[in-house]
């Protein structure tokens, strides 16, 4: 059974920044892509970032949303399996529950129907 697992969430201070992590069991997802969503209380959920396949060269590794460009920064770890999330110049409207997610294709997708594997989440809450 394949499990995605986060961590890494906390209370921080505006202008901190944290670092994510998602670690997937039951199978690697090198060849596959993987990425972040998030969702804040009474919001609807928002894609966050997503990167592609290792072996992936036809276009964009990754893929950011326009309001975390310049900030986070999505990296992956074949080595350990894992994924990351490094978020810096965090803002109180970044506070949401992150999730990770992998996808069994090579892409990197900004829809959420994109990705066949979720995580449950990690809290992230950035205080003003």
């Amino acid at each position: 059974q394949v499990q995605l697992v986060e961590s890494g969430g906390g209370l921080v201070r505006t202008g901190d920044s944290l670092r994510l992590s998602c670690a997937p069991s039951g199978r690697t997802f090198s060849s596959a892509a993987m990425g972040w969503f998030r969702q804040a209380p009474g919001k609807e959920r928002e894609f966050v970032a997503a990167i592609a396949a290792v072996a992936w060269t036809s276009g964009s590794s990754t893929r950011y949303a326009d309001s975390v460009k310049g900030r986070f920064t999505i990296s992956r770890d074949n080595d350990k399996n894992t994924m990351y999330l490094q978020m810096n110049n965090l803002q109180p409207g970044d506070t949401a529950l992150y999730v990770c997610v992998a996808s069994d294709g090579p892409i990197a997708q900004p829809t959420p129907g994109s990705y066949a594997y979720w995580g449950r989440g990690t809290q992230v809450t950035v205080s003003s």
